[in-house]
C-alpha cells in the first residue's frame, strides 16, 4: 500500500495547536455528529479537543509539548491534536503490554474468545458512531465509511473461532512416546495502521493479537486517529484487561521507538513504500518478526467478450471509490482489442459520479486526506501529457462543492498513454484511472507481470478458458474474474505479492494466527511397563 504512509515521514510536529490552519467551520451535517464523538468517548475529541493515549487500560493526556493537527478533509477545520508521544509514555505502555502478557497469555483460549465475541457485538451497536469518525477525519462517504468498518468487524468474527483455528497436532512417534506442537503466544507485539483504512487495519491486528493470547501496541495514523480511540474502548467495554491493548501516537520518533524497544517482538505495518522498508529493515534488523504491505498498482484487463455494463461499472466504482485511496483500487484498465470502443462509456459514467463531503446524501467520492495529498495528485496528472498520454477526464477542473470550498476534492479522471508514464509507474493515490491498450491477452498478461507491485489484478471475460489462462499466468497474489476487488475474506489471508509485499506471513486468517504464535514442539515418553501398579516382567524384551 501506497503513499499514504509517507507523511509519517514528511510531517512537521505543530507546538501551536491552533495557529496551524483557517477554521472555516463544520458543515451543519458534521457539526452535530462532531459533537456527539466529543460527548460520548473518552480518547478522542472532534470539536478541537485533545485526543489521548491509552495506557494500562487508561486514557491519558499526553505531557508531550508537540501537537498534530487533525483537519476535517472538506473543511480544514481542526477536530483534534494528536500527540507526540513522549519516551517516557511510550515507554509505559509498553511496560503495561510486558506486564499484561504474563497472565493474559495464560489465560485460557475460551476467555479469550468471550472477548472477541464480545467486541464484534459493541462494534456493531456503535457502527455508527465509528463511521461518522471515519467521515470527519478521513473524508470518505458514510456509507464507505461503514465498509471499512464492516470489514474489519469480519476479522473479529473469523477470530470467534480461535478454538478451533488454534488446535495443535499430535502423533505417536514411537511406541508410548508423543510429539505435540502447540501454537503459542509471541509476546508484545505492535500495529501500525494508515490513514485510508483507521477501522479496519486495526481491526486486523487487535482481535487475531488478542485471542492468539499476545498483548499489542498499536499506532494509529496521526492524520485520522478517532476510529482507533473508540475501538480501544470498545475492547476495553468487551473486557480485555488492562495492559493488553495500548494506543500510542506520533510520527517518525514513535514508529522508530517501536522498531527499537527490545520487548516488543512483532510488527504489522500497512502503508506506503517508503515507509514499510524503513519499519522492515529497521525492525528485521533488530530480530523482530514484520510483516509489511506496501504499494499497489493493480490492473483490470477487459476482453472484447465481456459483459459490457458489468465491466464498466465494476472499474468505475473500483477506480474512484474512496477517492482512489484504497491498496486495492483498480488503477489501470487494460483494454484488449475492440474493447478499446468501450472508453467513451468508461468516461461518462465516471463524469456521472457526484463528489462531495462525505455525509452528503448522494456522494459517490469525498476529498481526498489533506492538501499536500491533493497536490500530488494533482501534479501527477499533469505530467501525463508531458510523458506523451492525453488525459481524457480531468477532474482538476471539477468545482469544488459549493458548501465547502476549502475542500480537498479531486474528481475522477481517466488518462491514456503509454506504461512509461510517471502516473502509470507510480501508485497515485488518487481517484485517477490509467487507460492501456493491448492487442492480444497476451500482451495484456506481459503488462501486469512487468510491473513491480503484486496487490491484485481483475479480468472482466465471458470465456472460462481465458480466465483460467489468466489466473495461470498472472503474478499477482489478488486474482478477480469478474470480481472488481479481489480482496480475500479474513477465513483466508490477505496474499499479495512481489513489490506490494515484505515479510512472508500475511495478515488475518491462517497466515494472522501464524504472525501471532510460534510453534512449541513437547516430545515425551511414558513408558506403559512403568506404569505404578504394574506386575513386573522377567520376559526378554523383543521390541521397542
Amino acid at each position: 500500500m501506497p503513499t499514504r504512509a509517507l507523511p509519517q515521514f514528511r510531517h512537521i510536529l505543530k507546538r501551536n495547536f491552533h495557529a496551524s490552519s483557517r477554521a472555516h467551520g463544520l458543515s451543519a451535517l458534521a457539526l452535530p455528529r462532531a459533537e456527539q464523538i466529543s460527548a460520548n468517548w473518552q480518547g478522542t475529541s472532534a470539536t478541537g479537543g485533545a485526543t489521548k493515549n491509552f495506557i494500562g487500560g487508561e486514557f491519558v493526556e499526553s505531557k508531550s509539548t508537540e501537537w498534530i493537527d487533525v483537519h476535517d478533509p472538506s473543511t480544514q477545520t481542526v477536530l483534534t491534536r494528536v500527540p507526540q508521544t513522549t519516551e517516557a509514555e511510550f515507554n509505559d505502555a509498553v511496560d503495561a503490554a510486558a506486564q499484561a502478557y504474563k497472565t493474559w497469555s495464560r489465560t485460557s483460549v475460551v476467555t479469550r474468545q468471550r472477548f472477541a465475541l464480545e467486541l464484534q457485538h459493541l462494534l456493531r451497536q456503535n457502527a455508527d458512531a465509528i463511521a461518522n469518525s471515519i467521515v470527519l477525519e478521513q473524508g470518505k462517504t458514510l456509507a464507505d465509511a461503514h465498509g471499512d468498518l464492516l470489514r474489519g468487524l469480519q476479522v473479529v468474527e473469523t477470530a470467534t473461532a480461535i478454538t478451533s483455528t488454534l488446535l495443535g497436532d499430535k502423533i505417536e512417534v514411537s511406541k508410548d512416546m508423543d510429539t505435540e506442537v502447540r501454537k503459542v503466544p509471541l509476546g508484545v507485539c505492535a500495529s501500525i495502521a494508515p490513514f485510508n483504512f483507521p477501522a479496519m487495519i486495526p481491526l486486523w491486528t487487535i482481535p487475531m493479537a488478542a485471542v492468539t493470547g499476545n498483548t499489542l501496541i498499536l499506532k494509529p495514523s496521526e492524520r485520522d486517529p478517532g476510529a482507533a480511540m473508540m475501538i480501544a474502548e470498545l475492547c476495553q467495554r468487551a473486557g480485555l484487561p488492562p495492559g493488553v491493548l495500548n494506543v500510542v501516537h506520533g510520527g517518525v520518533p514513535t514508529v522508530n521507538a517501536i522498531c527499537d524497544h527490545p520487548a516488543i517482538r512483532a510488527i504489522s505495518f500497512v502503508g506506503g513504500d517508503r515507509a514499510g522498508k524503513h519499519i522492515y529493515d529497521r525492525g528485521t534488523s533488530n530480530g523482530k518478526r514484520v510483516q509489511a504491505n506496501l504499494g499497489a498498482k493493480n490492473h483490470a484487463i477487459i476482453m472484447p467478450d465481456a459483459n459490457k455494463n458489468l465491466a464498466i461499472n465494476s472499474i468505475v466504482g473500483a477506480a474512484f471509490g474512496a477517492a482512489g485511496q484504497r491498496c486495492m483500487a483498480l488503477s489501470v484498465a487494460i483494454v484488449v482489442g475492440d474493447a478499446n470502443a468501450w472508453v467513451p462509456e468508461l468516461i461518462e459514467r465516471a463524469q456521472a459520479l457526484k463528489v462531495n463531503g462525505g455525509f452528503e446524501p448522494g456522494a459517490d467520492l469525498g476529498p481526498l486526506i489533506s492538501p499536500a495529498a491533493k497536490e500530488r495528485v494533482t501534479g501527477l496528472i499533469a505530467s501525463a501529457e508531458e510523458d506523451g498520454g492525453s488525459i481524457l477526464l480531468d477532474g482538476r477542473k471539477l468545482p469544488a462543492p459549493e458548501q465547502y470550498p476549502h475542500g480537498n476534492f479531486v474528481g475522477p479522471t481517466i488518462i491514456q498513454g503509454p506504461v512509461s508514464m510517471r502516473c502509470y509507474q507510480q501508485e497515485i493515490f488518487g481517484p485517477v484511472l490509467v487507460v492501456l491498450q493491448a492487442e492480444t491477452l497476451d500482451d495484456a498478461l506481459e503488462i501486469i507481470n512487468d510491473n513491480r507491485y503484486g496487490n491484485g489484478a481483475a479480468i472482466f471475460t465471458q470465456s472460462g478458458a481465458t480466465a483460467r489462462r489468466f489466473e495461470t499466468e498472472v503474478n499477482v497474489g489478488q486474482i478477480g474474474i469478474n470480481v472488481p476487488i479481489p480482496v480475500p475474506l479474513p477465513m483466508f489471508s490477505w496474499s499479495g505479492n512481489k513489490g506490494s509485499v515484505l515479510g512472508d506471513i500475511g495478515f488475518y486468517g491462517k497466515g494472522g494466527i501464524n504472525f501471532y504464535t510460534q510453534n512449541k514442539t513437547t516430545t515425551s515418553l511414558w513408558k506403559a511397563e512403568d506404569a505404578v501398579g504394574n506386575r513386573a516382567s522377567v520376559n526378554m524384551p523383543t521390541h521397542h
